[in-house]
């Protein structure tokens, strides 16, 4: 932020974009990027913790808290520090190639090479918890029980409120609709089952509310850009 608000280093930032064939910044020097008009009118990301101050500071920029990185022309957008690595490597691979990128992947000891529309953080983890009392044991009660009914009209009958009212309510406090929030909720929960037992992938979607394995791999590639899996297997790698 003080480098943000430094206008000569703001100046030169500017300055040197426009002798440069592409601007990247990772985390928060998404903010200075912000400050010099760099990011006018495009879409970017940062770290999951700052995106909402950074949108409310620059409501000229669309911040999108979920990717690990974001290009938008020649204006590249990482979000936390290790997403550096991603960003990095996808840079190898535009100029010469995805055997260099590979290579340099193994070099580097990563494991995962993550496309940049791969999820920055887990559900939990990201959200901090809802202000408000009733979306707040709603949101525990679907973390504690992803196999349960959780549909807008259950969740509403729990709630003692109308499936409208419970919408509005999680729009307000989530941002998203109840039935997204709970699709989120479930692929965060099979995450975690995946990483930590060697259930088969069909138990893992039906303790996570998936009518079937399908369903799972179709809601977590969309939520983590790789199939159930592999990240499987990648996790199993790491450790």
């Amino acid at each position: 932020e003080r480098a943000a608000a430094d206008p000569r280093l703001v100046g030169h930032v500017r300055r040197l974009a426009k002798e440069s064939r592409r601007v990247a910044s990772v985390c928060t020097g998404a903010g200075v990027l912000a400050a010099a008009g760099l990011l006018d009118g495009r879409r970017a990301t940062t770290h999951w913790r700052y995106a909402r101050r950074l949108a409310d500071q620059h409501p000229e920029v669309t911040i999108d808290s979920a990717p690990i990185y974001i290009r938008d022309g020649n204006v590249y957008t990482a979000a936390g520090v290790t997403s550096a690595l991603d960003l990095t490597l996808s840079f190898i691979e535009e100029d010469h190639g995805p055997e260099l990128a590979r290579q340099v992947a193994r070099d580097l000891v990563v494991y995962l090479q993550r496309p940049g529309n791969q999820a920055q953080m887990s559900l939990f983890t990201a959200s901090p918890a809802p202000r408000d009392e009733l979306v707040r044991g709603l949101v525990e009660h679907i973390a504690a029980h992803p196999n349960a009914d959780l549909s807008t009209k259950a969740l509403a009958a729990r709630a003692r409120v109308t499936p409208r009212h419970l919408a509005r309510l999680f729009a307000d406090h989530l941002g998203q609709a109840p039935g997204r929030y709970v699709r989120l909720a479930r692929t965060e929960a099979a995450a975690q089952l995946l990483a930590s037992t060697a259930l088969p992938m069909a138990a893992v979607a039906a303790r996570c509310g998936f009518g079937s394995a399908e369903a799972l791999r179709q809601a977590f590639s969309g939520r983590y850009g790789i199939p159930p899996s592999r990240y499987r297997a990648a996790v199993r790698q790491a450790g």
